[in-house]
């Protein structure tokens, strides 16, 4: 008989008491113990949550959140338990009536939860991220059921009582929302599961998807990820790729941003950083092209699911809720899947599928010191890892400024009574324009009448053609430099207004100047 600690995956499989690498086993042996991993989840589940419905409904108490029920589940069965063809394992459930409440919460009934987990067998995902988890979604597309570690079950288990105050003041967020905590125990080895929303629907073909953290730092997909059929970019290949960012109508880039903002609050004040935002971009132009060779890779229409069950779970509904769309860029159509309607820098038609991933790594010792080291040998601001505070504004900030954008030339068409008050706007400045520039002539031209005015030059200065610096020798020196300053911006002036022969100035200068009578010397 297999054993589940066959599968190789560091992070998976740890012992109550330490944590351990196990070896490498043959591809056969691994999708055996895969397929036994994801029977024994779906067992598991069927049987807590369906005895959870014998229990009456009532308010969440603080205790709640910490009670942790098992059951073992030996292979022969019991009065209690089924029989079935896996290995014995135990099964434990962490705060039943708290996630009870949580499913609830969204519109999940216990019987539509258990037909979409235990059905029809788990779909495993390739995992894209460092931490080594496994991922499964349900094949209605409802949730993903992800393994996850020691310390990150630990972690979400103390961050219940809080994720439970904000889910109640504010139910549409790009949060992962939690359906369920779970540990499946086997031969003394632990697999931690949590069921979450779907962010990502199978069905609507992702033509980018997009990992973001808001970094730089080693922020590239690395070249086994691209070889991959559908592979997850990261940061600096999304400003690669879409240098100009995703363009939003006020409305929606509003919503989204107010909502973005508010989640990222609310993990700085849980201490909680290096989170991610998933984003799946799907380019409604290539629709037609894609559609015969998607309906051949996925389920028939007859199982596809035209709208999803679950309520806030989709990107439009988790920012600004159900029946509004982006202004005209889309019409209601239940193959959107929910996606947010938004435009390329070329002005292809998007549907943009999103949301806040991997919210279990908590800003501890080991992070700390992991920031510290790297801040040694790299621009500490640019790694992932930073405190939770400096991330959050740092998140925001990459958000805000490289990834969404808003322009008011999404809308069809301006009114009129807009363009109506922008040519009336330009009228009015070209008047004030006009009027600034009869008065800047008038007060040049009383300039110049003033300069001809003058008679403080020597007459033999002024008669002269070729020599109009001479200055007179009655004159004083004070008269003489006002002059010559007045000249010198009344020559200019009448040069540019008047390209006659400038004798003409000196002669009518010459006819008002009169000498001066000589001062009899006693």
């Amino acid at each position: 008989m297999y054993r589940f600690f066959l599968l190789n995956s560091k992070i998976l499989i740890d012992f109550p008491e330490r944590d351990v690498l196990e070896p490498t086993v043959p591809d056969l042996q691994l999708e055996t113990a895969s397929s036994a991993i994801k029977g024994a989840i779906q067992l598991g589940i069927g049987y807590t949550v369906g005895n959870l419905t014998s229990k009456p409904d009532r308010d969440v108490l603080m205790q709640d959140f910490y009670v942790v029920e098992s059951v073992f589940l030996p292979s022969e069965g019991s009065n209690l338990t089924p029989a079935h063809h896996y290995p014995d394992f135990r099964f434990k459930t962490y705060a039943p009536l708290a996630f009870r409440y949580f499913r609830e919460l969204f519109g999940i009934k216990p019987d539509d939860y258990l037909y979409s987990i235990c059905s029809e067998p788990l779909i495993e995902l390739s995992n894209p991220g460092a931490s080594g988890s496994l991922f499964f979604v349900t094949s209605d597309d409802e949730f993903i059921i992800k393994t996850v570690q020691h310390k990150e079950a630990e972690f979400l288990q103390k961050l219940l009582p809080g994720y439970y105050m904000n889910l109640n003041q504010n139910p549409r967020t790009l949060l992962p929302k939690f359906y369920g905590l779970y540990c499946m125990q086997s031969g003394g080895i632990n697999i931690r599961i949590v069921v979450m929303n779907n962010v990502l629907p199978r069905f609507m073909r992702m033509h980018f998807t997009y990992d973001l953290k808001g970094s730089t730092y080693k922020r590239r997909a690395s070249r086994k990820e691209r070889e991959k059929s559908n592979p997850t970019f990261k940061d600096l290949d999304f400003l690669q790729d879409m240098h100009e960012g995703l363009y939003f109508d006020t409305e929606t880039y509003n919503a989204l941003m107010k909502t973005l903002q508010r989640d990222c609050r609310v993990l700085e004040s849980f201490k909680i950083m290096d989170y991610s935002l998933l984003l799946g971009i799907h380019i409604l132009d290539h629709s037609l092209k894609d559609k015969e060779e998607e309906t051949s890779q996925n389920v028939p229409d007859a199982k596809r699911p035209g709208m999803q069950k679950v309520l806030y779970s989709t990107a439009m509904e988790s920012i600004q809720g159900p029946g509004k769309s982006g202004d005209g860029i889309i019409t209601e159509n239940p193959e959107t899947m929910g996606g947010i309607p938004a435009k390329s820098h070329k002005g292809e038609k998007l549907l943009l599928f999103m949301g806040i991933i991997d919210i279990l790594q908590s800003y501890r010792l080991m992070k700390k010191l992991e920031h510290s080291w790297k801040a040694l040998v790299y621009d500490g601001d640019t790694v992932s890892v930073h405190r939770p505070s400096f991330y959050a504004d740092r998140f925001l900030k990459f958000m805000n400024s490289r990834v969404f954008k808003k322009i008011q030339a999404l809308k069809a068409s301006p009114s009129k009574k807009r363009c109506n008050s922008i040519a009336a706007l330009k009228a009015t400045s070209q008047e004030i324009v006009s009027s600034i520039s009869q008065e800047w002539k008038e007060e040049k031209h009383d300039l110049l009448t003033e300069g001809q005015s003058f008679s403080s030059l020597d007459e033999e200065a002024l008669g002269s053609r070729h020599r109009p610096d001479l200055v007179p020798s009655t004159a004083s020196l004070f008269e003489a430099a006002s002059l010559a300053t007045t000249i010198s911006s009344s020559s200019l002036y009448v040069n540019e207004h008047y390209p006659h022969d400038r004798t003409t100035l000196y002669s009518n200068s010459k006819r008002q100047w009169r000498p001066p009578k000589p001062v009899n010397e006693t």
